[in-house]
């Protein structure tokens, strides 16, 4: 089995690159010239959004230095776009043309910060639509760019809300890149799970623990049980899925018998039918749970999130870049075990959210306080550039290739059909 972690201080070569030219090769020449004269701001840009962590939709830092720094590139920015911390910045080329959509996320986690490395996908996207204007301009492209900073992915669905207000609404296709722990060079085309996030609340009635506990309906009860319960099913559910969650109480004391208890819960699956198959069995255990202790129960079930559907087409037209130019492509590391709120667009239209490798250690991945070291090494900076590169690229040709862009249309209709059966 392949080792996926790229630690810090490897001096793994560069895998060999194929021979023979990209599409446009005099577009991509642009491309890097014009990332790599950014480089320096762009990481400075990185490391300031990096020393600044901010929750989901409290991203007003980050919001503001995004807005600045494409603004300063003359690029149209519409600052607190259709969400507070959300914004948009678009640049047109001729008369008509396709659109080319480009994401970038902006928020961190509780307690460890750019743990998931949104300060690269940020940066990212505003590398992107960059190096798509220069192009644009230097070649006489005619189209639209239109780079969306978008808020809340940590579990607010931050791009669902924006796609709800109509934010996504003339793309023809959709962009962005998220880093992992991998080998290194690589960039992977894997999917992410499906999600369906739940809230549960258990009421019940509170007595004196000791002099009369039978009084009470004990829902902190109800939520060990269901908790109890869930870690059974796990027994009896694929591999494949994740079922994890956490319980919290309001007031709570020994010598009373909890009438509250409130637990989160995501359950994940390949697919949206599985996840909605295997929600359906976790709600059972909290069902049974409050008949068992008396409590009355409410389920809060939110957005149901989509498994990340990678455009057939655009994933094998980056495929071409990355192993040509920069380095291997690989199908399976990446965050096939996790989710995203891009797995909603990637359902709604052409998307493509190849992941990009960054070194870290050993059970340092997403999510760890190791990972947020890892998004701010320089071998991070330049790994999320040149995937940066191969995405531009891949834009630019569904720009200027008609013939490309009725491929990646007639993908998503069949991909789409496909679920549909």
């Amino acid at each position: 089995m392949i080792d996926v972690v790229w630690r810090p201080g490897d001096q793994k070569p560069r895998p060999s690159l194929l021979e023979g030219d990209v599409y446009r090769p005099d577009i991509l020449e642009i491309i890097e010239k014009t990332i790599d004269e950014l480089s320096p701001a762009l990481r400075e840009l990185s490391q300031d959004i990096l020393a600044h962590p901010e929750l989901k939709f409290e991203e007003r830092h980050a919001h503001d230095v995004y807005t600045a720094f494409v603004e300063k590139r003359g690029i149209v920015v519409q600052t607190h776009y259709l969400l507070e911390t959300a914004w948009v910045a678009t640049y047109t080329h001729g008369q008509g043309g396709p659109v080319l959509g480009v994401n970038s996320e902006m928020d961190a986690l509780p307690g460890i910060g750019h743990a998931c490395g949104h300060n690269l996908i940020g940066i990212a996207g505003v590398a992107i639509a960059c190096a798509a204007k220069a192009a644009m301009e230097k070649v006489g492209i005619d189209g639209k760019v239109i780079l969306l900073g978008t808020p809340g992915e940590e579990g607010g669905f931050g791009k669902v809300k924006l796609w709800e207000r109509g934010a996504f609404e003339g793309m023809d296709v959709c962009l962005m890149c998220h880093p992992a722990p991998g080998p290194p060079h690589s960039v992977s085309l894997s999917s992410s799970l499906a999600v369906v996030r739940l809230k549960v609340e258990f009421v019940g009635h509170t007595a004196h623990a000791g002099l009369s506990p039978w009084e009470g309906q004990n829902a902190l009860d109800a939520a060990v049980l269901a908790y109890t319960s869930i870690g059974l099913l796990r027994q009896q559910t694929k591999p494949t899925h994740r079922i994890h969650g956490i319980f919290e109480g309001k007031d709570w004391a020994p010598n009373i018998i909890p009438d509250n208890s409130a637990m989160y819960w995501y359950v994940r699956a390949p697919t949206t039918k599985e996840v909605l198959e295997t929600t359906e069995r976790v709600k059972a255990c909290f069902r049974a749970a409050a008949i068992a202790t008396g409590c009355n129960l409410e389920i809060s079930e939110g957005s149901i999130g989509n498994e990340l559907v990678q455009n057939p087409v655009l994933g094998t037209e980056l495929a071409d870049v990355v192993r040509k130019k920069y380095g291997s492509i690989d199908y399976e590391w990446g965050i096939a075990s996790a989710s995203t709120d891009f797995g909603n667009v990637s359902y709604l239209m052409p998307g493509l959210h190849p992941g990009f490798s960054i070194p870290s250690v050993p059970n340092g991945g997403n999510h760890t306080p190791a990972f947020t070291e890892a998004a701010s090494t320089i071998e991070a900076h330049e790994a999320c550039l040149d995937v940066s590169k191969a995405l531009a690229a891949v834009g630019m040709r569904a720009l200027t290739d008609r013939s490309f862009l009725s491929k990646v249309k007639l993908a998503f209709e069949e991909a789409k059909k496909a679920r549909s059966c």
